[in-house]
């Protein structure tokens, strides 16, 4: 009776087939990891964040909410938007040319560029599971087009092209392309669950840059008191 299965089949495969497996394997894990720990920080993120946001607007003045903002968020998220509105409504150094630009304009390059920021830090890794996703199939179905040809080739230089003698080998060869599916899923999947988590996170990123620019550049100044 022929030997049949996937360990029989990587024990029989040639360094192309092992190098195929090893990719597959190398995609599952770093997808797994990186859909675990992605998910662990936009999770956070989206729980702290409310809470967060209401305590820095619930402080006196505006560095004072910074602080706030820095021991509430612990991911990051929001804290350099806050932190860069104050950065640009305090210049220190009248002299200097940044001093003679408008308030206004300059707390709004500073939000942009925080916001920018806080966009790539959320939204980083997200090229590793599309690439994962849309690459993974392909790559398993590789492995199995070379299995194919090898088991084909070594059925016809033995003459024995019986039914039983190509099932197996054949079978055994599409075990590659299930290996790339069983990659793929979990990466498209976590792709779009990751990506609508990250889209709310930027609408609520972009409500704040919009309230912290409207506060700073108020006619009372960043001195006042924050709305409760």
């Amino acid at each position: 009776m022929q030997n049949t299965g996937i360990v029989h089949y990587l024990q029989a495969g040639d360094a192309l087939t092992h190098g195929v497996a090893y990719v597959l394997l190398a995609m599952s894990i770093a997808s797994w990891c990186f859909l675990i720990l992605k998910g662990w920080m936009l999770g956070r993120a989206k729980r702290q964040g409310p809470r967060a946001i209401a305590l820095f607007w619930q402080s006196a003045s505006l560095s004072e909410g910074v602080l706030a903002l820095r021991a509430a968020d612990r991911e990051r998220i929001f804290v350099p938007l806050a932190q860069a509105a104050l950065a640009a409504a305090e210049v220190h150094t009248p002299s200097a040319m940044l001093a003679r630009v408008e308030r206004g304009e300059r707390v709004l390059r500073a939000l942009r560029e925080a916001l920018l920021a806080s966009q790539r830090r959320i939204e980083f890794g997200q090229v590793l599971l599309a690439s994962v996703g849309s690459t993974a199939p392909f790559v398993g179905l590789l492995g199995t087009v070379w299995g194919i040809y090898h088991a084909l080739g070594s059925i016809a230089s033995s003459g024995q092209a019986m039914i039983e003698n190509v099932a197996g080998p054949v079978g055994e060869a599409l075990i590659m392309t299930a290996f790339g599916l069983v990659v793929a899923i979990p990466a498209v999947l976590a792709y779009n669950v990751l990506g609508r988590m990250q889209r709310q996170l930027a609408e609520e990123l972009d409500g704040f840059a919009h309230d912290l620019h409207a506060y700073v550049c108020a006619p009372e100044g960043p001195g006042a008191r924050a709305p409760g």
